[in-house]
């Protein structure tokens, strides 16, 4: 399959220290990627780098063929490089409507209509129910976040990076600070997400790591230490001494 995204010897030092050290990762359309590792090892600031919120030392970041590396963020965004972050930046008194209809007016370079009542523009109206339905949110399009569960509002980011149209989708620990009983959810809507979007997530909760990616890449010390899939990872020694541990251990005698 067409490589949709890549990676190439990404480079970052703070100082004396590599944060980023030589990072390369490939990725299709309809990957499903699950970036792990212990704390410090980088994750967070490959995703910076990748996004252009932070500038390498060297390497390349490529989508689509097109070499995006110099571009700003919100160049990389309009060109479908989208991400969701670990803490939620959403508005406590806006609703799931009217969030995901900014975000769209946003996209198409006309924010402005957002006082223009948006909910007479018909084309805008069928995208917000269309993305709303896709995650489960729906039925709360009318209230205010403040008055939504923690899981739906993680929901609610990642129905506005949908509404941004990506090709690659970055997501931060999209379960993070989620009661574990809400957890199921946010796979659901995971699991409803266009099959031929290439995912690329980092979370530290290894079940929800090992029942959504069909790839493991896992970075230490910011360095990729393995590349390949959830089976092979809990078998790889280096792996099991960097980050894995008691769970690895814990899956093979299960």
């Amino acid at each position: 399959m067409s490589t949709l995204f890549e990676v190439s010897n990404l480079r970052k030092n703070f100082g004396a220290l590599a944060v980023t050290n030589d990072v390369s990762i490939r990725m299709a359309p309809g990957d499903r990627l699950a970036l792990i590792g212990p704390n410090g090892a980088g994750k967070t600031t490959f995703v910076n780098l990748v996004t252009g919120h932070i500038k390498p030392d060297a390497g390349r970041v490529t989508l689509n063929g097109e070499d995006v590396t110099g571009l700003r963020p919100a160049a990389r965004v309009q060109r479908g490089l989208i991400r969701s972050f670990q803490v939620t930046r959403l508005f406590p008194d806006m609703t799931p409507e009217e969030h995901v209809a900014l975000a769209i007016l946003q996209r198409d370079g006309k924010a402005g209509g957002m006082a223009g009542h948006y909910s007479a523009k018909s084309s805008v109206m069928a995208e917000v129910r269309e993305i709303l339905s896709l995650l489960g949110l729906i039925e709360l399009s009318h209230l205010k976040v403040r008055e939504i569960a923690y899981g739906q509002q993680r929901l609610l980011e990642i129905a506005l990076a949908m509404a941004l149209k990506p090709k690659v989708l970055l997501l931060d620990e999209p379960a993070a600070g989620v009661p574990q009983l809400e957890t199921a959810r946010i796979e659901r809507a995971l699991d409803q997400l266009p099959k031929d979007l290439a995912i690329l997530m980092i979370d530290h909760d290894m079940d929800l790591v090992f029942r959504f990616a069909t790839r493991v890449v896992v970075l230490a010390a910011g360095t990729v230490i393995f590349d390949g899939s959830p089976q092979a990872v809990t078998k790889d020694q280096r792996v099991r001494e960097a980050y894995l541990g008691s769970y690895a251990n814990a899956g093979s005698a299960a």
